[in-house]
């Protein structure tokens, strides 16, 4: 990205499974976990799930895989129009996404749809507000 390329699925495959690997690895030790990154596509929120075998799996109209481990994830949907983020993103100073592949993020988006577990909020609100639309979400009753 760095260079100005946008990433391919092929390219994003490591990365995510390496973060689900974190995950269940902190998760099946008891601790709560809190990830940020564009997992854009429904398969990626899968891999981010499930791990690689997400990658090979067929699934019901759910998502769900019989028999499959399944990490619980809340999926935090932070939308907003391309024009806003492309403002942001020009402000940045040193980031590694150039401002030039934010089309192709747009392109390949897939929001999250009901049965996934998610959140959207927008990023109109400032991050405070943010923070604590979530925090409010997410607490054990």
């Amino acid at each position: 990205m760095g260079k100005g390329i946008p990433l391919n699925d092929q390219d994003r495959l490591p990365w995510l499974c390496n973060l689900h690997d974190i995950l269940l690895r902190n998760v099946s030790s008891g601790q709560s976990v809190v990830l940020a990154c564009s997992a854009l596509k429904k398969m990626y929120r899968n891999i981010l799930m499930r791990g690689e075998s997400a990658t090979t799996q067929k699934y019901d109209e759910s998502g769900e895989k019989e028999g499959l481990p399944e990490l619980k994830i809340l999926v935090v949907y932070l939308n907003g129009s391309f024009e806003l983020i492309s403002e942001r993103l020009a402000k940045r100073k040193g980031h590694f996404m150039p401002p030039e592949l934010l089309q192709s993020q747009f392109d390949i988006l897939e929001p999250p749809l009901p049965p996934e577990n998610f959140l959207s909020l927008s990023v109109d609100r400032n991050v405070s507000e943010i923070i604590s639309f979530i925090m409010d979400k997410i607490k054990v009753k």
